[in-house]
């Protein structure tokens, strides 16, 4: 079992929660899904640089394309000001999106704003 290097650890605010992983395309710059990771799921994004996250919907642990072929190459890692969610910068082979869409965030919202 891999397990998360503590000096990654002791940056996370709570390593025993989800952590909402906002995952964007590294030359597009475009925001590409949404997912959730969680300590064992990033130490095995870190170890193998395959995005690995962790399924709320099937309650286990999800390496992206592993069924599909779209795969997400992890560039890079950061983490946000307050140690509670994380973005991935990635090298998407093929769509992001279970959809067929290249991103999951192509149902825009009409707005009437002044």
């Amino acid at each position: 079992m891999s397990t998360l290097d503590p000096a990654i650890l002791a940056l996370l605010k709570d390593p025993d929660s989800l952590i909402p992983t906002v995952v964007q395309d590294d030359t597009s710059l475009e925001i590409l899904m949404l997912a959730y990771s969680n300590a064992h799921s990033l130490a095995l994004t870190v170890e193998s640089g395959n995005a690995t996250y962790w399924s709320r919907s099937r309650s286990q642990l999800w390496v992206k394309g592993a069924t599909s072929g779209h795969v997400q190459a992890v560039r890079s890692i950061s983490l946000d000001c307050d140690g509670d969610a994380l973005l991935f910068r990635v090298h998407q082979t093929g769509v992001a999106c279970h959809t067929g869409e290249s991103t999951c965030f192509h149902k825009p919202l009409e707005l009437n704003l002044p």
